[in-house]
């Protein structure tokens, strides 16, 4: 055999063994809804809006019913996502302003995505919906890690294809890979992100490569749109914010059982490592974010505590529910673990492998004994250590303690009968807040807090100025 011949016939089998490899590796889907309420899907309870699909992807895998999202609110919350640590270490506490004309019009170039990072690995990747994390070229998906794109870069928009802005359209024009989608190419938004979640799965699949498909639906974020044939799914809800909402929820849970079904037909689906989770808590017009206090925007359970699940049938049982804290952070680190991927950079992560928190032989130790959450550049934090969670909520003129053991709820300020508690968490959040760094751009969302803070303010007003009457 000549020396020639021997060379080839080690590249082809060494290629045929990576390649061999490289399909061990699980395919890894990231799918993101935007303000839902933790009651608005079944596998949390919810009775009077449809996700089949949902609870039986929840119920093939793990739910974390104390799974945090990293930011009461959505661009923050998809930095520290695909960051894998918090925003506030980069400068994305805040959301980009729609007009603002900063030197930096997006996620830092520097910081690493979890998509660029699978892209270096051989991973196909692919980003659709919603971004929020740049204004412009160079900050969008395709310059981010991402192979293919479709969706739009700004934080919200109608759901009937064409954009309402004139001056800075490219903030809602839908784009595919940098240019515009054409108009005639769009129906109802949802549907059409999720029939591209069908078509990426379909192309992806025939090559013998893992892939990694990040879908950022911006269902249910406002506006309330739906079309009728999802509020025909609802029709039996008399309050007509609610039924949209629930009807948009519903339109999402069919779309991921059609990207299910995909997965399904093309044999993918059993090395499949799926999450599903929200940004947030639910925005308030429709939603539901029953038994926890407080929604989008806030730092309560019910702005930061979210829809959280991950399967993976070829990874871990299903049928599963872990009540320890976990947060969207863990999402970068469990992908690195799952997929053997050695990161140069991650002692920058702040996540935690959750594999083993799933599989039998689990450790006894919580994933996280320690969890922070900051907005506008410290109006509002919080701070989690074991079961006592410390609050500073701009909606509030309260510093707020409470037990999540014995106070799930978050009813009962302890802060003036544990003040030694309260200076505990309070050293605790300055020696984290001590590696953070000043935000690129202005806080957006505070007007927002306030017009809430103003209207309790004046609806208890109201409601107890006849009282004096009758003493």
């Amino acid at each position: 055999m000549s020396r020639k011949l021997l060379v080839y016939l080690l590249f082809i089998v060494s290629t045929i063994a990576v390649n061999a490899q490289k399909k061990k590796q699980p395919n890894v889907i990231i799918i993101l809804a935007d303000d839902l309420g933790w009651a608005d899907v079944g596998f949390n309870g919810s009775t009077d809006i449809p996700t089949p699909n949902l609870d039986k992807l929840a119920n093939s895998g793990v739910n974390f019913s104390a799974g945090y999202a990293t930011h009461p609110y959505c661009g923050p919350s998809r930095a520290g996502l695909l960051a894998g640590r918090p925003q506030q270490r980069f400068g994305c506490e805040n959301n980009i302003g729609k007009k603002f004309k900063g030197e930096i019009m997006g996620m830092p170039l520097g910081e690493t995505m979890i998509s660029e990072v699978l892209q270096d690995n051989g991973y196909q990747t692919c980003a659709i919906g919603k971004w929020h994390l740049g204004h412009t070229k160079e900050y969008w998906p395709n310059n981010r890690g991402f192979n293919d794109w479709f969706g739009f870069s700004g934080g919200s928009r109608n759901y009937w294809g064409k954009s309402w802005e004139k001056d800075f359209t490219t903030w809602h024009q839908i784009m595919r890979d940098g240019k515009p989608e054409p108009l005639e190419n769009l129906s109802y938004l949802t549907d059409d992100f999720s029939n591209a979640a069908v078509e990426y799965v379909d192309k992806y699949s025939k090559n013998n490569k893992p892939f990694f498909m990040y879908l950022a639906y911006n269902a249910p974020h406002a506006p309330i749109q739906a079309t009728k044939a999802y509020l025909d799914k609802v029709d039996y809800i008399e309050q007509g914010e609610r039924a949209t909402y629930a009807a948009m929820v519903a339109g999402m849970d069919t779309g991921i059982g059609k990207l299910v079904d995909k997965l399904k037909a093309t044999g993918e689906y059993e090395n499949t490592l799926i999450f599903f989770y929200s940004d947030n808590g639910g925005h308030g017009k429709g939603s539901n974010q029953f038994p926890y206090r407080g929604q989008k925007g806030m730092l309560f359970e019910g702005g930061i505590r979210v829809p959280f699940f991950m399967s993976w049938p070829a990874g871990f049982k299903g049928n599963q529910k872990l009540d320890k804290p976990i947060i969207a952070y863990d999402i970068f680190t469990t992908v690195l673990e799952a997929a053997n991927i050695k990161y140069h950079d991650a002692k920058k992560l702040t996540g935690v492998n959750l594999l083993p928190f799933v599989k039998e032989n689990r450790p006894n130790k919580n994933p996280h004994e320690k969890l922070f959450w900051r907005y506008s550049d410290g109006n509002g934090y919080a701070v989690r250590i074991g079961n006592y969670k410390l609050v500073k909520e701009l909606v509030r003129d309260d510093l707020l303690l409470f037990n999540l053991k014995t106070d799930k709820y978050e009813h009962h300020n302890l802060a003036s009968q544990m003040p030694e508690k309260v200076k505990e968490l309070q050293e605790e959040y300055k020696i984290w807040n001590k590696n953070n760094v000043d935000n690129l751009w202005p806080d957006t969302h505070i007007p927002n807090v306030l017009k809430m803070k103003k209207a309790r303010e004046d609806a208890v007003k109201k409601a107890v100025s006849g009282e004096n009457r009758y003493k």
